[in-house]
């Protein structure tokens, strides 16, 4: 009853700068953040905290960091709360100190290494990109066991294996590693499963991601389909959770297919982009339509009407004996398909 409470502190500028969702909370929130995620740094048990929680406050503050600050993968999802809150008693996955400081030196040499062919001088487009990228060719989704680390960064980097909370908090951390600012987001499907991805702070424009859902499985490549999104499109089978914090509006069109000149609204734009893609070599070709009608004019076209394979034909491929053959991997519903050419 008598012991002081200890001061109220705060991140630093620059740790601030860092996290988009601190700099939305008021002045006592960022001191009860501060005084758990300091304690949990440390691997504390009991942690003082500068005054008297309510526990409502206390279970949104733990939540928050525990979504958010991805580095502390020892940090369990499992917490204690009450009424009221003097000392925050806190639960690790990890064992202790020890067993933390060998996991977080292998965490620092797979990020080390996540990021070592990536270019210093690269955007924020090129850079989200790569890591993107990377996580579907790292890692292997699975939810067998759901182990201790699935959910983690750890899981993700250094396993190599993670449900979507793991795939979406090593796509944040990676990202908060080369500048861009990153939050994870929880909510459900439209099939009402349990998820998460991320939103992620591109050329000062926030954008959704799911990296998850475009790791497609061991065997064959990813897509870009989730890279990029708007509200307006993640919002046909993504809804948020908002009672930790408001996700930021994702309202460009400028997403990844634009970008990359793979938007087809018109068949002559269609056939420019088969060619440029055909004749240099590509030969798994990520398209998004611009609706319905011209999806099933390219595939009239293309496909049925053999026009793809006339290409083929004029870029100069050499035709082994066994021929040529083309496979679609199709979401007609999000207007999107994978052109295969083997």
């Amino acid at each position: 009853l008598f012991k002081p409470y200890p001061d109220k502190e705060y991140l630093t500028a620059e740790e601030e700068a860092e996290r988009p969702i601190y700099r939305q909370l008021s002045g006592d929130e960022k001191a009860l953040y501060t005084a758990v995620y300091r304690g949990a740094q440390k691997h504390e048990d009991e942690i003082p905290l500068p005054f008297d929680a309510d526990g409502e406050s206390y279970s949104r503050i733990y939540c928050l960091i525990e979504k958010q600050e991805s580095g502390l993968f020892w940090l369990d999802s499992t917490y204690y709360t009450a009424q009221k809150l003097r000392d925050a008693s806190v639960v690790y996955r990890t064992a202790d100190n020890s067993e933390r400081e060998k996991m977080e030196t292998e965490l620092e040499k797979a990020v080390k290494a996540a990021l070592s062919d990536m270019n210093e001088d690269v955007g924020d487009f090129e850079a989200a990109l790569y890591i993107h990228d990377y996580i579907i060719n790292k890692c292997r989704y699975t939810t067998t066991g759901l182990n201790t680390y699935g959910a983690t960064v750890y899981g993700c980097l250094v396993d190599g294996e993670a449900h979507c909370e793991g795939y979406a908090k090593a796509f944040q951390y990676l990202c908060a590693e080369v500048g861009l600012e990153c939050v994870v987001v929880t909510g459900v499907t439209s099939d009402g499963e349990n998820h998460a991805w991320n939103q992620v702070k591109i050329d000062g424009e926030w954008y959704n991601v799911d990296v998850t859902w475009d790791d497609l499985d061991a065997e064959t490549a990813g897509r870009h389909l989730y890279f990029m999104c708007n509200d307006e499109f993640m919002s046909e089978s993504h809804t948020a959770e908002i009672a930790y914090f408001m996700p930021f509006e994702c309202t460009s069109e400028g997403d990844w297919f634009k970008r990359s000149g793979l938007y087809i609204e018109t068949i002559e734009n269609a056939e420019t982009i088969m060619r440029r893609e055909i004749f240099n070599g590509n030969k798994a070709v990520e398209l998004k339509f611009g609706d319905k009608k011209i999806y099933s004019e390219f595939k009239n076209e293309f496909l049925e009407g053999e026009k793809l394979f006339d290409i083929i034909m004029e870029s100069g491929e050499p035709i082994p004996e066994t021929g040529i053959s083309v496979t679609l991997r199709e979401d007609e519903e999000s207007l999107y398909m994978t052109v295969v050419i083997s």
